[in-house]
């Protein structure tokens, strides 16, 4: 849901991560939409960086996937001079990377660093913690990639 900042200049990166059936050990996925003056320009879903059944695989671990994988396109598409507006609904991944808290868990430093790196070839960055309910696009495209992953992959078959 886009709010009445968004018809601000820049962009606004929305991103959410699940890990399902189970947090950690089950299948993450990772939603990310794009916009720029309401409009989108790009939204994405898929597996996370983690091996789907492994202990790697986490909500966390998806998050912060989400949130490179939409780096990396702006990146791509040579939008580093812009001023972009990240917003998830992950307190923990939000103040991590604002540097408010630590990175403890060892599986995630790799992915913090990835993402400071990436946010520091942008111009200008700002990440917002926002409600779930502000995030419900993002959200329904993690969902969508675990409902792809599932009919691809039927749970008997794990």
């Amino acid at each position: 849901m886009l709010t009445s900042r968004d018809s601000e200049n820049g962009l606004f990166v929305y991103f959410d991560g699940l890990c399902e059936p189970r947090n950690p050990g089950g299948v993450a996925t990772y939603g990310l939409i794009i916009f720029k003056n309401n409009n989108t320009l790009h939204e994405e879903g898929g597996i996370a960086d983690a091996e789907p059944w492994s202990q790697e695989a986490s909500n966390n671990v998806a998050e912060y996937s989400a949130i490179i994988h939409g780096l990396e396109w702006l990146k791509k598409e040579g939008m580093v001079d812009s001023k972009v507006v990240i917003r998830g609904d992950s307190k923990l991944i939000i103040n991590q990377l604002s540097g408010k808290f630590k990175v403890k868990a060892i599986r995630l430093i790799e992915l913090y660093l990835k993402a400071r790196k990436l946010l520091s070839e942008f111009k200008s960055t700002k990440l917002e913690w926002v409600p779930r309910e502000s995030n419900s696009e993002a959200d329904l495209l993690s969902r969508e990639a675990y409902a792809r992953y599932l009919k691809k992959h039927p749970m008997g078959q794990c």
